[in-house]
Formats: C-alpha cells, structure tokens, sequence
C-alpha cells in the first residue's frame, strides 16, 4: 500500500509540475513533453513527409496556401501580443504546403507545420473558406494540441500499466483491461480530443476575421463539408470530431464574436471571397 501511495504522489506531482498555461483559454494543460523535444521531431517527420509526396509549388493554389498561412500566422502574433503574450511563437516555424492528395483533409504538426491536400480545394471553394480550415489548423498549433494529446496517451498507457500491476487475478485483470480500453476511449481520449477540435473552431474563427476575413463564411464551409460527407459520419459520441451540425451551430453562434474581436484590432471590412 505504501508504495502504491507513493507511486499516485509522485504521479501527481509529475502532472503539477508538467502543466503549462493555454494563453487562449488562460487553462492549465499536460505537457508530459517539453515543446523543446516536440518540435524538433514534429519538423523532422514534416520534411520526411514531405519527401515522399508530391508537394506542389509555383502554382496560384501553392501561392494562396502560404498567403493565407502567413496571414493567419500574423493574426495569431498581433493577437498575443495584444494580450501580453510577447515571444510566445519565437520557437514556431511556419510553412505551409499543399500536397496533391484526393484526401479531403488538412493538418498540422505542432511548431506549425501545416499541410493541405488538393482534395479539399473544391470544398474550401475560395480563398476565405482556405482561410477558415487555416486559421482551424493554426489555432491547433498555438494551443499545443499535439502536446497534449501525446501527455494524455502517456498517461491512458500509465493507467493501464498500472491496473495490470495492482490486479493479480487474470480473469479479472482481462476484465480490467477491455473495460479500460473502451472507458478510457469513449469516456476520456474521444471527448478529449472533440473539446480540441471545438477549441481550435473558435480560435480559428476569431484569427481569420483579424487576418480579414468574413468568419460567417465559416458555417458555409462547415455545410459543403456536411454535403460532401453525404451523412456517412459515426456517432458524434465514438468521433475524435464533433458532428457537423454541432460545428455549423457553433460557428455561427461565434461569428459576432469574432467579428468584434476583429474590430479591435482596426478590421472593420472584410476581403472578397476571392473563389478559385
């Protein structure tokens, strides 16, 4: 019992210190891993990855890709600084590349290393719904997601190390493990990762009406991609996403929100839809 004791303390003492502060929501999140080992290994896999693909350069969608990611990357500094978040991305390196893929889909590895595959183009259908996945994908970096999600994967794997050496019976440690498995899936990593999703929405919406565009044009992406995925989605409670439907209510809730934070920083207008 004792050395149970000690093993929960030193655990949480771990958790307390291996906590960092979201300049975003002002929440304490786990940084099991320190962005000074995560970032280097995120720009290595980026440019493995991008050796074995077909990156796509010197075209108007290439150039639009790193226009409108250096746009939002710029929302993102003026927004940081303005909340006493000097310096925050001294260690992020930005690029944006667009990958000939049929894949419906961009993503981004933290430190900002940002990919869109041309399969999403047509859904995105301008540069302000470009603009809306961007700003999504950017935020996804600034709140250190990726960070997150490895801490909390190293503590679902500790937890279940943990189960297997306190439980000496093997039926009931088989028992154990199946119900940890889906418990620990669909009660904790699923709608820890659909909060982070909800999360980079939001900061999304309100980093692309600060770099100038219109973030109810966000919900009408949000309706193509609905379209596009012709209902063929899993329950919103077995998804790493929220549902489509609950997207599109979010984001138009946030719009006037986001319009006004844009406001505060002298954008009063906003850029053509710019189509391609």
């Amino acid at each position: 019992m004792r050395i149970k004791n000690n093993i929960v303390l030193i655990g949480t003492i771990v958790l307390f210190l291996s906590c960092t502060t979201n300049p975003f929501t002002g929440k304490k999140t786990l940084a099991l891993v320190p962005n000074s080992q995560l970032f280097p290994t995120a720009f290595a896999q980026y440019n493995q990855f991008l050796t074995e693909n077909n990156v796509i350069t010197g075209t108007a969608d290439s150039e639009m890709i790193k226009r409108v990611g250096q746009r939002i990357a710029v929302a993102a500094e003026r927004w940081l600084n303005a909340n006493g978040h000097q310096g925050y991305l001294d260690d992020y390196k930005w690029e944006y590349n667009l990958v000939n893929d049929k894949t419906v889909n961009a993503w981004c590895m933290p430190g900002g290393k940002i990919v869109f595959y041309t399969g999403i183009l047509p859904i995105a259908q301008n540069e302000t719904g470009i603009a809306a996945i961007m700003g999504h994908e950017v935020a996804h970096a600034l709140a250190n997601h990726g960070q997150q999600r490895m801490s909390a994967g190293m503590l679902q794997q500790l937890g279940a190390v943990a189960g297997n050496v306190a439980i000496k019976d093997e039926q009931t440690r088989n028992i154990f493990n199946q119900a940890y498995g889906v418990g620990s899936t669909v009660g904790v990593m699923l709608p820890f990762s659909r909060s982070h999703e909800t999360q980079s929405d939001e900061i999304g919406l309100y980093l692309m009406a600060i770099a100038g565009y219109n973030p109810e044009e966000a919900a009408e992406l949000w309706k193509r991609m609905k379209a596009n995925s012709g209902g063929q989605a899993p329950p919103e409670f077995l998804s790493t996403h929220p549902s489509n439907d609950t997207r599109i209510s979010n984001l138009q809730q946030w719009a006037p929100k986001a319009k006004a934070e844009a406001k505060k920083f002298g954008v009063d207008s906003f850029r053509p839809l710019g189509n391609f």
